[in-house]
């Protein structure tokens, strides 16, 4: 086998598992043809690499490597996007152009297998991420129902002596009422520092034959709460849907209130005092 046909397949040659190509393949960096892109595993051109490709190399060169982070993040949501590739080995391993290397051992029930690649649980990488990113990865995982608040308590459970994990309760307290996004966060934060309860987060309401899913609902009293963000609300079928919904709710006597990220980040007392209001003028209605 000439080292060309595992270019073309898998966009690496790896001298681990082809040994026999060792004097082409040296032969091939002197020559400026092929580039190492890890201790052993070499390609013709890192750049053009797939995250997939680049995975699978590294998984290949450490058997006992799990992808994490961001990396991880694509099993959940295809567009998220990825820097470098995080990986926690048992070995000690220095970082390499593209990858960085945490010394763990992940056990057995947190690792999905996916393609030749070893991928740390969606429960698992929303935890791990939560020590820096304000519990955006659990946002996503909750979102995409990749992952459960019970899940993601259990592998912190399970990885109670990492770094970080005093962080990481914290978040996943602060993510109790199930947020799906980082505004969402926010609300609830907001309501919950104000001392108003009776809502729940994401509730599915049927209406004229139409499951929708309210931000925050308080389902006694027929209100939704709905936070507006740019990136959901952006596209022409977006703000067809919008209308049809609210227009659907209104006329089953629900009231929906709208806030965006500036009136909850800016003005979260005014947004409070809406909800007040708000509550008021139903229970008035219903008495």
């Amino acid at each position: 086998m000439r080292y060309a046909h595992l270019l073309e397949s898998d966009g690496v040659v790896a001298l681990h598992d082809h040994p026999q190509l060792r004097r082409s393949v040296e032969w091939a960096v002197r020559r400026g043809r092929l580039t190492r892109l890890l201790p052993g595993v070499y390609t013709s051109d890192p750049a053009a690499l797939s995250l997939e490709q680049r995975v699978r190399a590294v998984c290949a060169w450490d058997p006992d490597a799990v992808v994490l982070g961001d990396a991880a993040l694509r099993l959940v949501d295809p567009l998220h996007p990825v820097g470098d590739v995080l990986l926690a080995s048992p070995s000690r391993h220095r970082a390499q152009p593209g990858f960085r290397f945490c010394r763990r051992r992940i056990p057995p029930e947190l690792v999905l297998h996916r393609a030749g690649a070893r991928f740390g649980r969606p429960a698992l990488v929303a935890v791990d991420l939560a020590s820096t990113d304000d519990g955006s990865a659990i946002d996503l995982v909750l979102r995409t129902r990749t992952a459960t608040l019970a899940g993601m308590r259990a592998a912190l459970q399970v990885c109670a002596r990492w770094s970080g994990n005093v962080r990481r309760a914290e978040v996943l307290l602060d993510s109790r009422d199930e947020p799906w996004s980082r505004a969402e966060r926010l609300v609830h934060r907001c309501l919950r520092g104000a001392g108003l309860t009776g809502w729940r987060s994401n509730l599915p309401l049927r209406v004229e034959g139409c499951t929708y899913y309210g931000d925050v609902v308080f389902e006694r009293e027929r209100l939704v709460l709905e936070v507006d963000g740019y990136e959901v609300h952006s596209t022409r079928a977006a703000f067809e849907l919008d209308r049809r919904r609210q227009n659907q709710l209104q006329l089953a006597r629900w009231l929906v209130l709208r806030v965006t990220w500036a009136m909850v980040t800016d003005e979260p007392d005014l947004v409070v005092d809406w909800v007040r209001r708000g509550l008021a003028g139903q229970r008035a209605q219903g008495s």
